[in-house]
């Protein structure tokens, strides 16, 4: 510490009275922000016994206990490994109006884990993609985010493991990895150092914090916090503006897409379809076992029109599958819950663990479809979300998913006579609302939407596979026969790669 810093040092009593003014801001500032609906998510991330607990601690003294939940990111417990990397980090995002506190976050990826190579070289690109891409989705979606980095010297470093091993109470906190990463601190700092590199964006900038004056590092700490909460006031006050588009698309673009190529005339008789359908059902059966001795996860994401049999093909896709490998999940209008979230959490909830099979009634896909359409979100919002799901399929095929996306197309005269059959039988009755009917009406717009869907997010890892609909037994044998190839090639690749590796 320099000699001007010295003199510029409050003293202890100089430190309580800001901090206690610190303090009584931010408290106020936390009601302030859940009234206005806004998420904050704080993350302390930094080096080894640079006092994350002790500053987390600091902080929520200052806060409502109501408010707030604090989480722990330094290791994954089974149910972690089972699931993709950021599944841990999404299904604790803040809802609207609470504060959701890292003890280590998503940076361990590329921070310890890369260190202790647990993160393989090829693998880090990829990370910084997902990171990256998560706390993008984050901001846009009006998530405040403070991502603080805890540093001290070396000596400092060392000092603190010392004082900790010395006592029987504390000796625990430290390991033997902390200690390689002290006496390969030049070497660590490296990977720190590029790290807060290539992570310091402008929605999501890091704050240092010389963490040698604990109590110095409290106040830069509790202003950090408290200068973000009230920059999301203003933001929020002040409206977020819209992006602009200085191309916009014409509306007729996608009038005559991907669905147009649809044959709707392809069917199969009744005695075709109850041959290869049982053929079919058998081979996914032993399938699924496969998968559960594999790890390997499924997503299969069904959407269609109303009446186009999306329910029919998911039960004859699960007819011969063990109940306890697979959960079928209904996408409806969203709960309070789930309104007060970013729109991808609840499905984030959802995803498989690994050897599991996730199967969606209707997906995130609503977006960019029925939320477009009817102004349930704004153009900006739907613009961005097919960047964002591009890259959360993406982070999903990366830890090792088969990811399968059905449109089920008819026509609009099928659709008619299924929704007339509907209303005639008093077994259907209950399938049919009005708000089928007055989508049925908005069909041109529903198909412009679509077909910019199909085209902007069928990808190689995560395929939209047209299925032509009118017939249903040619539809529901066709979804069978994609799925058991799909994951045939699962498998065979998985085997292979597994015995490369041996």
């Amino acid at each position: 510490m320099s000699e001007k810093e010295k003199q510029d040092k409050p003293d202890k009593r100089e430190y309580k009275l800001r901090l206690e003014d610190a303090g009584m801001r931010l408290s106020r500032l936390q009601r302030q922000c859940k009234d206005a609906g806004i998420p904050i998510l704080i993350t302390f991330d930094g080096l080894d016994a640079a006092g994350k607990g002790l500053q987390i601690n600091r902080l929520i003294q200052t806060l409502d206990p109501r408010g707030f939940d604090v989480f722990t990111g330094d290791r994954d417990g089974e149910e972690e490994r089972m699931h993709p990397f950021l599944w841990q980090f999404w299904t604790k995002t803040p809802a609207n109006g609470r504060i959701v506190i890292f003890d280590t976050s998503w940076y361990r990826r590329v921070q310890m884990d890369r260190f202790d190579k647990k993160t393989k070289k090829q693998e880090m690109e990829t990370a910084y993609r997902d990171i990256l891409s998560f706390e993008r989705q984050l901001t846009d979606g009006g998530t405040a985010l403070v991502k603080l980095f805890l540093k001290i010297s070396e000596k400092e470093q060392k000092k603190r493991f010392e004082a900790l091993t010395a006592s029987e109470e504390t000796s625990w906190r430290v390991t033997k990895e902390d200690w390689k990463r002290n006496e390969q601190y030049g070497k660590y700092w490296k990977i720190n150092e590029e790290m807060l590199a290539r992570t310091d964006v402008g929605y999501a900038p890091w704050t240092i914090i010389d963490s040698g004056d604990k109590n110095r590092a409290a106040l830069q700490i509790l202003t950090t916090v408290a200068e973000a909460m009230e920059h999301a006031l203003r933001k929020k006050q002040e409206g977020r503006p819209e992006e602009l588009f200085d191309k916009p698309v014409p509306p007729d673009r996608y009038r005559r897409g991907i669905l147009s190529k649809a044959d709707l005339t392809l069917s199969y008789t009744k005695e075709e379809y109850t041959k290869k359908l049982s053929r079919l059902q058998k081979r996914l059966e032993l399938l699924h076992s496969e998968l559960y001795k594999q790890r390997i996860p499924v997503i299969l994401g069904f959407e269609g029109w109303d009446a186009a049999g999306k329910g029919g093909a998911i039960k004859r896709l699960t007819s011969h599958l063990d109940p306890r490998g697979y959960q079928v999940c209904p996408t409806a209008s969203p709960n309070d819950i789930e309104k007060a979230h970013h729109y991808m959490w609840r499905f984030w909830n959802h995803f498989p663990k690994d050897g599991h099979i996730a199967i969606f009634d209707r997906t995130w896909y609503g977006r960019v479809m029925v939320e477009r359409i009817e102004g349930f979100c704004s153009e900006a919002d739907w613009r961005r979300a097919y960047q964002e799901i591009n890259d959360m399929e993406a982070h999903l095929h990366s830890n090792g998913a088969v990811i399968l996306k059905f449109w089920i197309h008819i026509d609009k005269r099928e659709q008619e006579r299924r929704f007339n059959d509907r209303m005639k039988n008093p077994e259907k009755q209950w399938k049919i609302t009005d708000e089928d009917w007055r989508n049925r009406a908005k069909w041109d717009e529903y198909e412009g939407a679509v077909n910019e869907m199909l085209e902007r997010t069928s990808t190689k890892y995560a395929p939209w596979i047209v299925i032509e609909g009118n017939s249903k037994y040619y539809a529901r044998v066709k979804v069978l026969e994609t799925v058991v190839n799909a994951l045939e090639q699962k498998i065979k690749e998985t085997e292979k790669a597994k015995k490369k590796n041996e």
